[in-house]
């Protein structure tokens, strides 16, 4: 059994993703980021950096104790590797997998993160931020539009834990001011993951879950307002 502390953002989305397509047993434990539940004890245990996802398996394959992660890239890793699904196992087609993986946690995740901020929840405009962000988010979509335009269906060719962590980033293209259509091959690989099972599945249980803006009035003092001291208590 796995243990998802989990909400309706793209880095939650990535696992349920992952859990949805891998059939393992899990149960969902929410974690309301609007509400502060990121910054109670039990959970920073689990996650010290207090932010979602994080996971417990309880049935790590080494057969100890059960076993916490946080950080999304290393979860989508870490149950692919326990499972021995959606990752290559020879060298060359792993590698290939994870070096679009880590694109997508160091730099299209970030930017894309950066574009909502300043597009959509900054308290004022600032237009060199929004033009900075917008920009670096086309030149992201464009590079993986260029990775996919040899014909391949998915970014390192089958179904992986890359494609399970760039698909939610895409999901908002509209709020990022991003057309599809101005890159026709991601289009069609978005198009096709869309309309995956699992996919489906993991994003109704979303809306089952939270049907709110994760950004509100409310929550923005506590998903913006923290520093150092948040650490230090």
């Amino acid at each position: 059994m796995i243990d998802l502390y989990y909400w309706t953002t793209p880095n939650g989305h990535k696992i349920t993703l992952f859990l949805e397509e891998s059939g393992l047993s899990y149960r969902i434990l929410p974690v309301n980021i609007g509400q502060g539940d990121q910054f109670k004890p039990e959970y920073l245990r689990i996650a010290p950096n207090n932010r979602i996802p994080a996971i417990v398996d309880h049935a790590p394959q080494d057969a100890g104790a059960p076993l916490a992660l946080f950080e999304s890239g290393a979860i989508l890793l870490y149950l692919a590797d326990k499972t021995s699904h959606f990752i290559p196992s020879d060298l060359r087609g792993r590698n290939d997998v994870l070096q679009w993986l880590f694109w997508q946690m160091g730099g299209f995740g970030p930017m894309a993160g950066q574009n909502h901020h300043f597009v959509q929840y900054a308290p004022e405009k600032l237009p060199y931020a929004i033009e900075r962000y917008v920009k670096e988010t086309a030149r992201l979509y464009g590079v993986l539009n260029k990775q996919l335009s040899d014909g391949r269906a998915f970014i390192a060719g089958e179904y992986s834990i890359a494609d399970m962590a760039c698909f939610p980033w895409i999901v908002p293209h509209d709020r990022q001011q991003q057309d599809l259509t101005d890159f026709p091959y991601l289009k069609a690989w978005f198009e096709r993951i869309q309309q995956r099972p699992a996919t489906r599945r993991a994003y109704d249980l979303a809306r089952k879950i939270n049907q709110t803006p994760v950004v509100n009035i409310e929550s923005r003092s506590v998903l913006f307002g923290q520093d150092a001291s948040t650490v230090r208590r």
